[in-house]
């Protein structure tokens, strides 16, 4: 646990749960040691070397955690943020977004009708967020459920998001931009959100940091409310879209 009660980099909060991985690699055979199972890819590069990918499961189906490969040198750094063929299905790139926010701002929770939803793709490139995934689809067995991961400027993480899930992110330094791949447009008339402070969904932000939300999201239905009023979409909803969806598009490594 890092300070301020906060999941330090590299580890997921899952409820009150933090989840470390514990791996061993070689070049034949992977061991681990979790308490949930991380998807490996293996990549075999002409300089005849093995790149290890790593994907994390952030608790419940369609969210995950990205932990590039990031290459130093006296230049400065290089990574790849982002590979489609590292996700389950295919996302297909419709809106980019860039989010400038002050320490305690607290964006969300927001989500979009399914079909079509709207899958996110989410990286800090600058500062730190305390970035929060919740399973908002009615029928799943993880119904309510969050998962919370630390992303920022040093790790370089980012954390996939599938359609029927709600997003929020908290800013914890003095100023963050996070950015975030969308597989649908801006659609007022689809979106939706709940209030990140319900006391029902039981997310643990920062202490000792006022959150600063906008109009919107400060006024945004409880879960309670939104399942009553039939806001939220339905898991099985999402599982047929789910099925709909491409797989991920198959390509190279890329180079440094």
């Amino acid at each position: 646990m890092g300070r301020d009660g906060l999941p330090a980099p590299g580890n997921v909060l899952i409820g009150m749960v933090i989840l470390t991985p514990l791996r061993t690699t070689c070049l034949n055979q992977l061991a681990f040691r979790n308490c949930h199972i991380p998807r490996y890819t293996l990549w075999w590069e002409r300089s005849c070397y093995v790149r290890i990918r790593l994907m994390d499961p952030l608790g419940f189906d369609g969210a995950w955690l990205f932990s590039p490969r990031i290459h130093k040198d006296g230049r400065g750094q290089f990574l790849e943020w982002f590979r489609s063929d590292e996700l389950d299905r295919a996302l297909d790139l419709a809106q980019a977004n860039c989010s400038v926010s002050a320490r305690g701002v607290l964006r969300g929770l927001h989500y979009a009708d399914v079909p079509p939803g709207q899958a996110k793709y989410v990286t800090c490139v600058s500062g730190s967020v305390l970035d929060v995934a919740v399973d908002l689809r009615t029928g799943s067995p993880t119904f309510g459920q969050w998962a919370a991961v630390q992303l920022d400027d040093v790790s370089r993480q980012a954390v996939y998001l599938a359609e029927g899930l709600g997003h929020a992110f908290f800013t914890l330094s003095e100023s963050a931009t996070v950015i975030y791949l969308c597989s649908t447009s801006y659609a007022p008339q689809r979106e939706h959100g709940i209030h990140p402070l319900d006391p029902a969904l039981g997310i643990v932000w920062p202490e000792g940091i006022e959150p600063i939300l906008s109009d919107k999201d400060a006024a945004a239905p409880t879960l309670a409310e939104a399942a009553g009023q039939g806001l939220l979409p339905s898991y099985a909803d999402c599982l047929a879209h789910y099925a709909s969806a491409p797989g991920p598009q198959q390509s190279r490594p890329g180079r440094v």
